[in-house]
């Protein structure tokens, strides 16, 4: 039940770094942390989940929306993870066509 969420900007990125699952007991503070982050303003918020191997419907709810939150002020919201059980939910749900997902931090902070 722990989370480790920390922050870091990377030029005009805000990159969330997330350690831990990502569940019922855990997604609140991933909600929070994220609305933070999204703010008003736009731009571009990355997600690292390189640490993430076990997430839950409740912390997809999260990810959805905070999507929608980025989109809703002309921002960019992009997922870093190469977990293969991540992978599969993401592709079973049909959320890997909705996000822009990358494998690796430098591939999602090059994305134009």
């Amino acid at each position: 039940m722990n989370l480790a969420i920390s922050k870091d900007q990377v030029g005009q990125v805000l990159v969330v770094h997330v350690g831990g699952d990502l569940d019922v007991y855990t997604a609140p503070q991933l909600k929070e942390a994220l609305a933070e982050a999204l703010g008003s303003d736009g731009g571009t918020l990355v997600l690292d989940l390189s640490d993430v191997h076990f997430m839950d419907s409740t912390a997809l709810g999260v990810l959805s929306s905070s999507l929608q939150q980025a989109r809703s002020h002309e921002g960019d919201f992009r997922l870093v993870m190469d977990d293969p059980y991540l992978l599969k939910i993401f592709h079973i749900t049909g959320f890997d066509g909705v996000f822009s997902i990358y494998p690796k931090l430098a591939d999602a902070l090059s994305a134009s």
